[in-house]
């Protein structure tokens, strides 16, 4: 993929997400054929709690993403967390939580209107561990060895240069670090006709890799301990992201944990 493709696919996606940020249609959205549940209902299909959705400040759940992070990553008091793709903030303040006043929590975001719904949120929530920063993911805003925990929830999968995402997630962690992410993965290859469709990437389905090129990827950064597993039950709510289009036969909703060691 040329790096104009690159460029194009990053123009598109900032642009849907800040449809999204401003309250306009985008991934996940009716107008876009991705299915148009409240929030609500969309993330308690994805696994969170209603404490979960109760604790975060109204308007930081967007209804966006394909699985919980937080049930994995196993976080701890005193911890330094990142979020990859934090948009306004659901994650990062659900983990804010977690680590307690004496961790902090960062969060990267290519979008500015996202940026911006973030920090309103921070504000009205009182939150003083957490910072948000505009940044690519493939090009992170922090220094080397600085977080022990990265998560991200449906955000790799829109990269065009996934395997510099997971150099970067390398070097900012610390040794003993992990990775806690859900994500989208091809569960078998998907027709051309769908990786060219520029809405079905947006809409997180055309841009999934397969398990085996995580896993290369992964390894190849210099992760240990990877482990993908799809969960078969997120068909389900795949299938109300493109309705008629049969793209839950290709694609999957996955945890991917990784450590550095």
């Amino acid at each position: 993929m040329s790096d104009n493709n690159h460029d194009a696919i990053r123009s598109t996606v900032r642009e849907a997400y800040a449809s999204v940020a401003e309250g306009g249609s985008g991934c996940c959205s009716g107008d876009n054929g991705c299915g148009s549940q409240p929030e609500s209902v969309a993330s308690q299909r994805l696994g969170y709690s209603d404490e979960e959705l109760d604790a975060a400040p109204d308007g930081a759940d967007l209804g966006l993403g394909c699985g919980n992070p937080q049930a994995i990553a196993a976080l701890q008091a005193g911890e330094t967390v990142l979020d990859l793709g934090s948009g306004a903030g659901f994650d990062c303040f659900l983990a804010a939580r977690a680590v307690g006043d004496s961790g902090r929590v960062i969060g990267v975001d290519m979008t500015p209107e996202m940026l911006a719904k973030a920090r309103e949120n921070a504000r009205k929530g009182g939150y003083r561990n957490v910072d948000f920063r505009l940044g690519e993911i493939e090009h992170l805003p922090l220094a080397d060895a600085s977080v022990e925990v990265i998560i991200s929830n449906c955000v790799i999968n829109l990269s065009p240069g996934k395997a510099q995402v997971f150099r970067e997630a390398y070097r900012v962690l610390k040794p003993g670090g992990r990775l806690a992410i859900s994500d989208v993965v091809a569960t078998a290859e998907l027709p051309e006709e769908v990786r060219r469709d520029l809405a079905l990437y947006t809409g997180c389905m055309a841009g999934a890799s397969s398990i085996d090129e995580l896993e290369r990827t992964l390894r190849e950064a210099g992760f240990e301990a990877v482990r993908i597993a799809p969960k078969d039950e997120s068909r389900e709510f795949i299938r109300d992201w493109a309705p008629g289009r049969g793209v839950e036969a290709y694609v999957a909703s996955a945890v991917i944990e990784a450590s550095k060691p």
